[in-house]
Order: C-alpha cells, then structure tokens, then sequence
C-alpha cells in the first residue's frame, strides 16, 4: 500500500523497462525526406513493439484468469511475477494491475458459477466479514510485528492445508456418492445461518447437497487470509478454498466457486487506494484486466466439468508453490537466507 501517491516522476521511471509511453500527435506526424523516413521508421517499430507487448500480456493475462478460475484465486500470484520480471515493472504498479485484474476475473468468473448455481452467496458473505476483519488487523500487527514471522506461519499453514488437501484428493467423489457432504453434522449457528446448498455437477451428471460445518472455525481461517493479504499481499483465496474444503465439509467446486465471489470483494477495497495513490496505469491494467476476465469465463465453464481429483491436483500445486515462496521470503526477511528457486 502507499502512504502517499505515486509522483509522475515514479511512474514514469518504472515505465522505462516497460516501453509504454503516451504518443504526443506532434511527434507522430508524417515527416518527409531522409530524416523523415528515418523518425517514421523509429514510430512505426514502436508502435509494432507496444503492440506485441499489449497482445504477450493479454495472453498472459487469459492463462492467469482461466486458472485462477479452476481454484478460486485471483490470479495474481501469476500476473505480479509476470509483470515484474517480463515487463521490468515496479511491484507496486504490478500489484496494482494485479488487484484490478481480480476485480474483473472475479466479477466474470463469479457471473458464471453464481448463474450455475455453484456459489454459496450466503457462505460467502458469513466468510467476508471475518476475511475484511483480518485484513484490518493485518494492517495493525504490520505495526507491531516483524513480517518474517508471519510469512514463516502463513507459509506453514499452507503447506498443512496443502497435505491435508492432498490426502483427500480421492475421498471427495466417494463422499459426494455416499451423500457425506449431505449427512454432515450441523451445529446451531450453521444451521441459523442456512449454511447449506445444492449444485449439480457436470462432470458426475448429478445434483451434489452439502451442509457447512464448523462455521466458528472456518471464519477465523477465513480471517487468517485476511491479515495475511492486509499484512503481506499475499492472496487469501487458496486459503479460504482450502478451509471451506477441509474443516467445514463444503465439496471443493463449491468452496472456488464461493471463494471466486468473494476476492473481488476484498480486492475492490484495495483497487480503491490503489487509484487514490496514482498506482494504477491504464496500459496495464487493460489487457490485463480483459485477459483475466476473458481466461475466467473460460475456465468457469470449464471447472464443473472437471473432476474433483483433478481440481484438488492442480490446487496441491498452487498450494507448495505458494508455501515455499511464503517461507522462503520470511527467511529471506528474518536471516538474509535465500531459498533456491525464490521469486
């Protein structure tokens, strides 16, 4: 986040390696003779230059919407590295470009799971007031507390979440056969709420009924994501995937289709400081963010009509990645020890 706004002089520095530059119409004018045809040329291979770099992130941008889809992220832990290491950009205009892409892969993403009838709105609004809680604490214990520790904590967590992720791989279709989601044993307060829900699963060909259980529980792992994406930037969405999966009993298609309504939420929030900050550079963000929601469309129509064992796979993956990197920059920020492979 930035505690004041981003000066011209910022922008434009971090937009050297990047190439993007406003044309003025003077300076784009037809000239004749030698020089002209030389300062033509120079225009011409410039423009061909932005355009191959527009098009390289709006294919970037589509892969990072379609798979942010098929696990209920955002996408960002592909977009930021992309952007900073291909296009030479600073962090925070790769964040910033980052949180507006989630904002439409989660509008585009979350129209179409909430239109097949996946996304469990009621869960998902229990869910984000503890998530929004989180990241205002993790704006207070960024005061109080060194980051390496928590990024030690939060990247231990993930690796749990991923193990126990993966054991389950091959039980969930079991249990949806065996109506286990549907018999699962409701406490008071979910069944106040109506934790509930019914979907149909393309890829079984049948109607999938499931009742949320530890709603205590999963809220504070829910508010756990929130201070780690207030405090460390980190995206909450695999860890509210990963506790709605495995401590509250919800089948996995609904838990990214609830988590996909949810990040564009909390990313609307941070978008709107980011703009206030002058961090947001429409060159950017636009094929981003209409690669991002063009890739989400996709992979939503995709994902129910992929099996669990799959999804959970690739959510494994995500999961170690983000574990390692997590542990790796607390390392990195507590003992100045670098992890092989560390972005």
């Amino acid at each position: 986040m930035f505690s004041t706004p981003v000066s011209e002089d910022v922008l434009q520095d971090g937009m050297d390696g990047f190439r993007f530059r406003t044309l003025q119409s003077s300076s784009v004018k037809p000239r004749r003779g030698a020089l002209g045809y030389i300062v033509n040329s120079v225009i011409g291979e410039y423009i061909v230059c932005m355009a191959h770099e527009f098009i390289l992130m709006f294919l970037i941008a589509i892969f990072a919407g379609f798979f942010g889809a098929l696990v209920g992220i955002g996408g960002g832990v592909i977009i930021v590295p992309a952007l900073s290491l291909l296009f030479n950009l600073p962090i925070h205009l790769a964040i910033a470009a980052s949180i507006v892409s989630v904002i439409a892969t989660s509008i585009a993403g979350a129209l179409s799971y909430v239109d097949q009838q996946i996304t469990n709105v009621r869960l998902g609004m229990f869910l984000e007031v503890a998530t929004t809680t989180g990241a205002l604490l993790g704006a207070l214990l960024g005061v109080l507390m060194h980051g390496y520790v928590l990024s030690l904590i939060f990247g231990a967590l993930i690796f749990y979440m991923a193990i126990v992720s993966f054991r389950t791989r091959n039980k969930e279709e079991r249990m949806i056969e065996s109506g286990g989601y549907e018999k699962a044993k409701q406490d008071n307060l979910s069944r106040a709420l109506m934790l509930e829900g019914t979907y149909h699963d393309h890829a079984l060909g049948r109607e999938v009924s499931y009742r949320a259980t530890k709603p205590i529980q999963g809220s504070f792992v829910a508010m756990l994501a929130g201070v780690g994406s207030g405090l460390l930037g980190i995206g909450g969405g695999v860890i509210k995937v990963a506790a709605m999966n495995t401590m509250m009993s919800i089948p996995m298609k609904a838990a990214v289709a609830t988590s996909k309504f949810m990040i564009g939420v909390t990313a609307a929030t941070s978008a709107v400081v980011y703009f206030i900050a002058g961090g947001i550079n429409v060159y950017i963000v636009a094929p981003v963010a209409l690669g991002t929601m063009l890739g989400a469309t996709g992979g939503s129509a995709v994902m129910n009509r992929l099996h669990s064992k799959v999804i959970k796979t690739v959510f494994f993956l995500l999961m170690i990645y983000l574990g390692y990197q997590m542990i790796g920059k607390g390392l990195m920020m507590g003992f100045a020890f670098k992890l092989p492979g560390l972005m």
